[in-house]
């Protein structure tokens, strides 16, 4: 109960610590004006009168095919808001996708229709003129809030001229911005901007240009009500067709998991049936018969493996992660993680492998303390490090990468105390009492047959028997299940997509591990049958190895379906994407490492080993 009360404790403190993080992270120096604070509070509830402001934020600019590459959006010289900028407060997830909302002199008021309306008249220099020649040139897009409502557009276009000789490039920078804003009663529900072609100016050359800033505003009156204003983007993310494409991914991998698993009914079920019978026969048939196969290294089946701190270490760690990502998805299938929540998954993500970390700590303490391990200081503190080191040391290197950018990907220094104050707090203490209570277990291993004392030599085997070969079975059968809907996520992650369709995710995610648990069964077999009794590493190897194809689809993904380049996409792309698929090596590694125990202890117990 002690345990228990603190659990709760550590668990209502991280909530609060991610609560309360929303004032802390964005600018404290900059205060709203009372105008301002009366606007926030009207769009606390979405709720607006005639002519009454609706708050309008600039979040971010950046190149359009570089997701993670984004800039404030008053790096570029764009009309400054009348009495500075003020920031709006953020929270935790929200800092941690990038977003640095900021106020706009746009006077876009509820049902007030504007026609021409003039922002600001800018000369703009040699400098801004680079910074805006840069923008275009790179595609920038930018990106803002309208009542939590999300709007882009483009900064401008560049137009090729053909010349004798060699084509001209033409930079034109839009000044005209439009807004379409349909409402129903006293809410907002819908907005569109749009810029006009026709209104640009040409900033290829020259190093002083005079420009005028404009918009327009027309609203419309809408039947939809308030709380389906965002299907629009679901919509919008994925046609029919592509929901055609995602049951014809779940079709293939249920047909994949219904070949597989039927493989194993009949080959795996017969061959063991006949082994069963074999190994059952009287004495006097056994002596006329050489002995091989997988009941002869009984004796060493249940040897521990070496290392076998970091191997619990891998085991804890995995089921840990498995467990925060069934609570993720529960969070999703009940609709938390609606379109342009914004920061919402991340802060599940962080808040729930805080509160999950207990779960490592117990897993691995328990089953070192069964495989008699004896330093369980050193077993815990590597189980708290082994997901959490290699996370820290790339986003170190990531975090430094946005810096020298300038890039709103850096994280505050406020934010990273945030974070580090959670895994002081709540990550590790977790990880130390689960630890404990897991050290202090009465559980046994019990295993169905005696361990000798001297190991028994393996046999030479063939190359295709060795572990990578086997890595290589093992992990395209779970991939070629998951492939077709690895591009809808990259295309989400690392695009402008929403992903919305947990249910179909979710079962994927089974399938995945459906199919992950069998094959590793069935490679786990094919070890045992030619006397190879070292199969625990090998079960996780087998099992985490869909991890490394995934990795390698990224190489494919970046280089064949991305327009991603330049140095800080490159690192943001391949360095978290190794901290994901190593996740996922360590969570699908523990599930086919325990797949393979359950099988290897059933078919130990079904024979009389003396």
């Amino acid at each position: 109960m002690t345990m228990s009360r603190g659990m709760l404790t550590l668990g209502v403190l991280v909530a609060g610590l991610v609560a309360s993080v929303s004032a802390r992270v964005t600018r404290p120096e900059i205060r709203l004006s009372d105008a301002a604070a009366r606007t926030l509070l009207s769009a606390s509830d979405h709720t607006y009168k005639v002519h009454e402001k609706v708050p309008l934020y600039a979040n971010k600019v950046g190149p359009f095919h570089n997701p993670s590459e984004t800039y404030q959006y008053y790096d570029l010289p764009f009309c400054p808001s009348e009495g500075g900028a003020g920031y709006k407060p953020e929270d935790l997830g929200e800092v941690l996708e990038g977003d640095r909302m900021v106020g706009t002199p746009y006077d876009v008021s509820f049902r007030v229709d504007r026609d021409n309306e003039s922002l600001c008249r800018k000369e703009l220099n040699a400098k801004d003129l680079k910074k805006f020649r840069k923008a275009v040139k790179d595609d920038y897009y930018f990106q803002m809030y309208y009542d939590d409502l999300p709007i882009w557009g483009f900064i401008g276009k560049i137009e090729k001229i053909l010349k004798p000789g060699q084509p001209e490039m033409r930079y034109y920078l839009f000044t005209h911005v439009h807004f379409d804003i349909a409402y129903n009663n006293d809410r907002v529900i819908e907005i569109n901007v749009s810029t006009d072609p026709l209104r640009t100016v040409d900033i290829t050359d020259g190093d002083s240009v005079n420009v005028e800033f404009s918009y327009s505003v027309k609203w419309k009156e809408t039947h939809i009500p308030f709380d389906r204003r965002m299907e629009k983007y679901s919509r919008y993310s994925f046609l029919p067709q592509h929901l055609e494409i995602h049951w014809f991914s779940i079709i293939n991998s249920c047909v994949t998991v219904l070949l597989l698993t039927g493989f194993l009914a009949t080959i795996l079920m017969r061959v063991l049936k006949n082994d069963f019978i074999k190994y059952s026969r009287d004495d006097e048939v056994a002596e006329e018969q050489e002995e091989t196969g997988w009941k002869y290294i009984h004796g060493d089946v249940f040897r521990f493996p070496r290392n076998i701190s970091l191997f619990c270490a891998v085991i804890g760690t995995g089921t840990q992660l498995f467990a925060m990502v069934l609570f993720v998805f529960m969070l999703a299938l009940v609709g938390v993680f609606y379109p342009y929540n914004r920061g919402a998954l991340l802060t599940a993500c962080i808040v729930l492998y805080a509160l999950t970390s207990g779960i490592a700590g117990y897993v691995a303490a328990n089953n070192y303390r069964q495989m008699g391990g004896e330093n369980w200081v050193r077993n815990v503190l590597l189980t708290g490090s082994l997901f959490c080191g290699p996370m820290f040391i790339t986003f170190s290197f990531l975090n430094t990468v946005a810096i020298a950018y300038r890039s709103t990907a850096a994280l505050p220094f406020g934010t990273i105390c945030v974070i580090l104050i959670i895994w002081g707090l709540v990550t590790f203490p977790l990880t130390v009492l689960g630890g404990i209570a897991g050290k202090n277990s009465k559980s046994e291993f019990n295993a169905p047959c005696r361990t000798t004392k001297y190991p028994r030599e393996i046999p030479s085997l063939p190359w295709y028997r060795r572990a990578l070969p086997q890595m290589c079975m093992a992990g395209f059968l779970p991939f070629s299940a998951i492939y077709i809907e690895l591009y809808y996520i990259f295309a989400s992650v690392w695009g402008h997509k929403v992903y919305t369709i947990y249910s179909i995710l979710f079962i994927v995610f089974i399938i995945l591990v459906i199919v992950t648990a069998f094959i590793t069964i069935a490679l786990t077999y094919f070890q045992l049958a030619v006397e190879d009794h070292e199969w625990w590493w090998r079960a996780v190897y087998c099992g985490g190895s869909t991890g490394l194809f995934i990795y390698g689809y990224c190489f494919y993904y970046y280089y064949a379906r991305s327009d991603m380049s330049g140095f800080m996409q490159t690192s943001f792309f391949f360095g978290y994407m190794f901290t994901i698929c190593y996740g996922f090596f360590l969570m699908l590694g523990n599930i086919g490492f325990r797949a393979s125990l359950i099988f290897v202890r059933h078919i130990y117990r079904a024979i009389k080993c003396e």
